[in-house]
């Protein structure tokens, strides 16, 4: 009797047939090693060997995080023991989050604890989120700093011997920003260059700001000064470098599982038998889950150089779709959009696609003017005007792969 291939061999057939020209020009060898789940569907994690070991960009050109159509995503490892990536930059590492007790900054401390770090610190303002997250996580490796990204001296204090920080806290609500607008402006852009000169005067090693789609070409005051945050995280590599810190953007959509997803909402309002109320049947926007983008996030912490934005390829979904996939026979009353939002997300704009270039998993955005040596990675560059936007991404997720999904999570 013929004996099946297993998933895990169907995959690293696949790869090597994709990518053989590739493969067999690096001298490298893919062996599939273990299929486990996180995220969209299957993940498989392969094996790269090579008698010299690649760049890490090579590795992600080559094998990380392939997604096919959203419905499944390749991991990579080298020397693979088991579903995750090894990042051994955490080793005996200091690691603080700023906005460390909201929905991505739990899964980061969550993914950290089963690290080699040697210190975890979450700095944030809510007393209450920090003890639940005392309660959540029990290890002597978590340090809880109440403190506002205003006060510079709080953050000399906290950032003491810290040698990698995630930068997550700002203000996000953005019908609130445009009623307070100063106080976005305060803890968004003032509290952000706070962060970056606390972090130079403490010898930080590396920082990841996150920034978010309403950044790209800016319609609401929110999104204006996200973007003048990641102007200045860029542009701060041209000081910073002579001490020794180096930093960098990376740019999502739309999280599922995170605060203020519409999908909890939609839940209550399918078990109650309400009418869902749909901005526009016709908007579109980018999905990827809380476990990707921490992956996403330490991955650049791997490769970066300093002053480049970093956006992930994934998949699109129609907001129809997702409703469909709570509730197939839902009822909707469409309200139109919202002030200040927007009918298709946007994550490079045309402006920006001069300085764009294409890897398997990523786009990676040059900075303007790098002054300190930056060397644009080797990659696909986009073509003239491209822009970045779910309506017009190749990659969607059927009303399957949503059921499933939200099913997970």
């Amino acid at each position: 009797m013929t004996k099946s291939p297993t998933p895990c061999s169907l995959i690293g057939r696949f790869v090597e047939k994709t990518f053989s020209a590739e493969v067999l020009s690096q001298g490298i060898s893919i062996e599939p090693i273990k299929c486990f789940s996180i995220g969209l569907g299957r993940t498989f994690a392969i094996s790269i060997n090579r008698l010299k070991c690649p760049a890490p960009e090579v590795l992600l050109a080559l094998a990380a995080k392939i997604t096919l159509f959203g419905s499944m995503s390749l991991g990579y490892r080298s020397g693979c023991r088991s579903g995750r990536i090894l990042m051994s930059f955490l080793d005996d590492a200091s690691v603080l989050i700023t906005g460390g007790t909201g929905s991505f900054g739990r899964a980061l401390t969550k993914r950290l604890i089963n690290s080699k770090a040697r210190r975890i610190a979450i700095f944030s303002r809510d007393e209450l989120k920090q003890l639940d997250m005392k309660n959540e996580f029990s290890d002597d490796r978590l340090r809880f700093f109440l403190g506002d990204i205003r006060d510079s001296s709080r953050l000399d204090i906290a950032l003491h011997n810290v040698d990698y920080v995630v930068h997550a806290a700002a203000l996000k609500q953005v019908d609130t920003g445009e009623y307070n607008p100063m106080e976005f402006v305060k803890t968004n852009i003032v509290g952000s260059q706070n962060v970056i000169d606390a972090c130079i005067r403490n010898g930080v090693k590396k920082v990841v700001a996150l920034s978010t789609d309403k950044a790209s070409s800016p319609i609401n005051l929110y999104g204006a000064t996200k973007l003048t945050a990641d102007k200045l995280f860029s542009a701060a590599n041209n000081y910073s470098y002579g001490y020794g810190t180096s930093f960098s953007i990376v740019r999502y959509g739309n999280v599922m599982g995170s605060r203020g997803s519409v999908i909890p909402y939609f839940k209550k309002l399918a078990t109650e038998g309400k009418t869902f109320p749909i901005t526009d049947k016709r908007m579109t926007r980018f999905w990827i889950t809380l476990d990707q983008a921490v992956e996403f996030v330490l991955e650049s912490f791997e490769i970066m150089q300093g002053g480049e934005l970093y956006v992930p390829r994934i998949p699109s979904m129609k907001i129809m779709d997702l409703a469909q996939a709570i509730k197939k026979d839902f009822k909707y009353e469409e309200i139109g959009i919202r002030p200040g939002e927007k009918l298709h997300e946007e994550m490079i704009s045309p402006d920006d696609s001069r300085r764009t270039v294409e890897l398997s998993n990523r786009y990676v955005v040059s900075p303007i003017f790098a002054e300190w040596g930056f060397t644009p990675p080797k990659g696909k560059a986009v073509k003239d005007g491209f822009s970045y936007r779910s309506n017009t991404n190749d990659l969607w997720l059927t009303i399957e792969e949503l059921q499933k999904l939200i099913t997970n999570h």
